[in-house]
């Protein structure tokens, strides 16, 4: 089963603690942080997040700034706000950011529990993501990042498997520069930019072997992957 991973923003480092280790008694993977500047810099150097559970009271950010800027990046990812107001005003303003859910201190961890499980089921039942992906005489299992063709089997790194699935999922559809970079390098500069460029020749050296298929530049937007290059006439 695939570990899920959660972002944790909480400036109380006892009650971020408590909350972090009873998070990893349940089989999370859970990245702390004491505060919203902390909470964006850990947000955007951890691969595969699948959560953030955000405090809104919070020194150099708060929870709500915080959330805007995580959102930027990431529309989808599910949003929990804990907080210690229970003012009307707030937790609406938590719902209009996109919060998925929103707890009050103090609160029973049980519950907490409850929540991020029906709100992860609820978002998978939603996306119905697909693993496996056929590109051209490939196949590509994204949970394992194996990339097939014939009896010669690849495993891709984490961000070249990111990057090959982005593209699975577009295929023969464009795909922004600008959202590949957000979605997996998490920001949009020059030297992202330029990282982006390196995976993005190790993926094409990898899908050499089937001449149908190309990842094709899109000239100041973005690229396409392809495998009928024969048959579309490309």
């Amino acid at each position: 089963m695939k570990t899920i991973k959660v972002l944790l923003a909480e400036d109380d480092p006892n009650f971020g603690a408590v909350l972090r280790d009873y998070l990893e008694l349940n089989d999370f993977e859970v990245t702390l942080a004491t505060d919203g500047q902390e909470g964006l810099r850990l947000f955007k150097s951890t691969d595969e997040l699948n959560l953030c559970i955000l405090d809104v009271m919070m020194p150099q950010k708060d929870g709500f700034t915080l959330a805007q800027d995580i959102r930027k990046i990431d529309p989808d990812i599910p949003l929990i706000f804990l907080t210690a107001k229970s003012m009307k005003e707030d937790m609406l303003k938590g719902f209009q950011l996109g919060a998925d859910d929103y707890l009050t201190k103090p609160f029973d961890s049980e519950v907490l529990l409850y929540k991020i499980k029906a709100l992860l089921n609820r978002k998978l039942d939603e996306s119905e993501e697909t693993i496996h992906f056929k590109i051209g005489r490939y196949e590509y299992d994204s949970e394992m990042r194996s990339l097939k063709i014939g009896q010669e089997e690849r495993k891709l790194s984490p961000k070249e498997g990111a990057l090959l699935k982005l593209l699975a999922q577009n295929k023969n559809n464009l795909v922004k520069r600008s959202t590949a970079l957000n979605k997996i390098w998490k920001d949009d500069n020059y030297f992202t930019g330029r990282s982006m460029d390196v995976y993005l020749a190790k993926v094409r050296k990898y899908l050499k072997d089937d001449p149908k298929v190309a990842i094709i530049n899109v000239h100041s937007e973005g690229f396409r992957l392809v495998d009928d290059l024969w048959e579309s006439g490309r």
